[in-house]
């Protein structure tokens, strides 16, 4: 069964976005969805197929939006122990380790966190998104760790959907970075875009792209003669691209400790301490953690914020640096 919404355009209503327009006349559905939807070809305008969210439309144009029914995902359970740090009725609070992707893609589909949340509690899941993707609001990178929120059902999901596309959700990340920023507290605001040499890379785009916000500042900086130098940084993110605070530090020149795909060569220097040779060479992850997630809770609108601690293998770095920065 498939639910439709059909529309005409008054007068008034002449020039307006078309994503705009259906959004104001349809409360309950928020505009992110209404964007995918349209991205997946389920809009007409005048009985032509229209792609585009931001197509204009004019008056007595009819619009027809298909929503499809939410299709049960058909995922293998994953039996995973799940860092659970908040839960009620509406949504999950999930402190993700590194090496566990976020949902089932090309060469990992039945060993990620989506399969570990069938296993823990298949019944309640939004299922709004991607069959592939039940309670996935938001995302974090593979070898990332930190805090995710899941939406555990559809009213939740839009809800918390509408926070992430305003930008009014908080978030805190803490990285280790080769080199010192300059200037070593500011703002990062660039376009990105995937890059144009590896599908597989984001890139700061000089014209095209969509606009990044990082604001950042350095808590840290260990240098001396016996160490590299690397500098312990806060990221607030105000928008959310993919790989956001990997390209922007790239793009400063300060690529992140461990990060294979945006890496920088290590470059071994005279009496460097062994212990934190082995560990910067042994590190299988990106020294990228989510430390901070903030926003209004979908239902009882209050304010919620939670903070995790630096995995131990991360503190472990940061301890011998301070150590031997002394």
């Amino acid at each position: 069964m498939k639910n439709t919404i059909n529309l005409i355009v008054k007068d008034y209503e002449n020039g307006q976005r078309v994503d705009q327009f259906i959004s104001n006349k349809e409360t309950d559905l928020s505009r992110t969805r209404i964007k995918n939807l349209i991205l997946k070809k389920k809009l007409t305008i005048n009985k032509k197929t229209i792609i585009d969210p931001s197509k204009k439309i004019c008056t007595n144009d009819y619009i027809n939006l298909e929503i499809p029914e939410p299709k049960k995902a058909s995922l293998k359970p994953f039996n995973f122990k799940l860092n659970i740090v908040y839960e009620d009725k509406d949504l999950l609070i999930v402190n993700k380790p590194a090496g566990i992707s976020m949902h089932p893609g090309a060469g990992d589909y039945d060993k990620t966190l989506v399969n570990a949340l069938v296993h823990y509690d298949s019944k309640n899941l939004s299922n709004i998104g991607d069959e592939l993707r039940p309670g996935i609001v938001h995302r974090i990178d593979k070898d990332t760790s930190g805090l995710i929120v899941i939406a555990k059902n559809n009213v939740s999901h839009e809800k918390l959907s509408n926070q992430f596309s305003k930008h009014s959700i908080k978030r805190v990340y803490q990285t280790l970075i080769w080199g010192k920023l300059r200037p070593q507290s500011g703002k990062i605001e660039t376009l990105i875009k995937r890059s144009s040499k590896n599908r597989q890379l984001m890139e700061v785009g000089q014209t095209k792209g969509k606009k990044a916000i990082t604001n950042y500042k350095t808590l840290e900086v260990f240098e001396n003669d016996k160490i590299p130098t690397f500098s312990f940084v806060e990221c607030k993110l105000k928008t959310g691209r993919t790989h956001q605070i990997r390209v922007h530090m790239s793009y400063k020149g300060n690529n992140i400790l461990g990060d294979k795909k945006y890496k920088k060569k290590f470059k071994k220097i005279k009496n460097i301490d062994l212990n934190l040779e082995n560990m910067i060479l042994n590190l299988d992850r990106q020294f990228l953690h989510a430390k901070t997630l903030g926003f209004i809770h979908p239902k009882s609108e209050k304010e919620l914020e939670f903070n995790s601690i630096l995995p131990k293998e991360l503190e472990k770095i940061l301890k011998t640096l301070r150590k031997l920065g002394k």
